[in-house]
């Protein structure tokens, strides 16, 4: 049986060392845009995202790891975008990001609002880069299978892409309901949000990885059941973590949600309720795997323990 632990960061490794791979570069008189593109990056993170693209892929059937990883680097890539943009004072408004000074504090507001620009272009360099290389090698004949291999490499794309722009949609949705623009009710509000703020990009992740291994269209709905319903999850115990744990665990500032009125799962029903949701989500997110019909069985159960373990997370 497959060690879950060593696969996970066997994965972790891969993505660490690819991910410098597919910035472009920024000489000077640009140079400081580089920099603070790698700042983020580079801060010690878990990779979720990319990592579970991988599990997908692998899943799914996908025998070179190589093919993937300019996927799972572009996701990491528009993760990062996000989390620069996010602690800034027109947003979240965070002086700390994974225990260290906030990309702006760091390089001021103008460059880190260019470096998440940056980041999210490099994404899609990543990702088109991919595309352009079935075409000029000549695997585009129909006979050797090409065809089939460019459409895989389209679908995940713009899988990432639409995760990407629903993100931001979730993000705008906060920013009016924090300034009162809204009006809705704050269940409803509150699933609106976080179904696209965080667990979009993290559906998209998986749901390309499995059109990247080369799934079927039904067996790409169970997977994209599973990233909707571990998304969820990975918000609510989000949620959690801003009640319960330290700053100096958790890595950026505890408690802020609450001080800024957000809608969060804990603040709106309690964290005992917060935690029966989580544990639905992380359930359901199993369940929906059941109907990835064909898919490695090792890498299924992997992706299901990375559910479970978000009610264990400490940060």
């Amino acid at each position: 049986m497959m060690n879950f632990d060593a696969e996970i960061e066997r994965l972790r490794g891969l993505v660490e060392e690819a991910l410098p791979g597919f910035l472009p570069a920024c000489e000077r008189p640009a140079v400081t845009l580089g920099d603070a593109m790698r700042y983020t990056l580079a801060l010690p993170g878990k990779r979720v995202r990319p990592v579970l693209l991988l599990l997908a892929y692998e899943a799914a059937g996908g025998g070179d790891e190589g093919e993937a990883l300019p996927y799972a680097c572009a996701v990491e890539y528009i993760h990062n975008y996000s989390l620069i943009h996010d602690d800034l004072p027109a947003m979240d408004d965070d002086d700390l990001r994974r225990g260290q000074p906030t990309n702006h504090k760091v390089f001021g507001e103008a460059m880190a609002i260019l470096a998440g620009g940056g980041l999210l272009s490099a994404a899609f360099e990543a990702m088109h880069g991919e595309c352009g290389g079935v075409v000029d090698s000549g695997e585009l004949r129909v006979e050797s299978g090409g065809a089939d291999l460019l459409a895989r490499r389209v679908r995940a794309g713009a899988a990432i892409a639409r995760g990407s722009f629903l993100m931001v949609k979730g993000q705008a949705a906060d920013i009016e309901a924090e300034g009162g623009v809204v009006s809705c009710d704050d269940a409803g509000l509150l699933e609106f949000i976080h179904e696209n703020k965080t667990a979009a990009l993290i559906r998209a992740a998986v749901e390309a990885g499995a059109w990247l291994g080369g799934a079927g269209d039904a067996c790409v709905r169970a997977f994209a059941e599973y990233g909707e319903n571990l998304g969820l999850a990975f918000q609510v115990a989000d949620d959690i973590l801003d009640v319960c744990a330290d700053t100096a665990v958790l890595g950026k500032t505890a408690g802020k949600d609450a001080k800024a009125g957000k809608l969060t799962y804990a603040g709106l029903y309690g964290v005992d309720a917060a935690r029966e949701r989580l544990a639905g989500l992380t359930e359901g997110a199993a369940e929906a795997l059941a109907g990835a019909e064909g898919a490695d069985v090792a890498y299924i159960e992997m992706l299901a323990e990375m559910a479970r373990g978000l009610e264990r997370r400490a940060k």
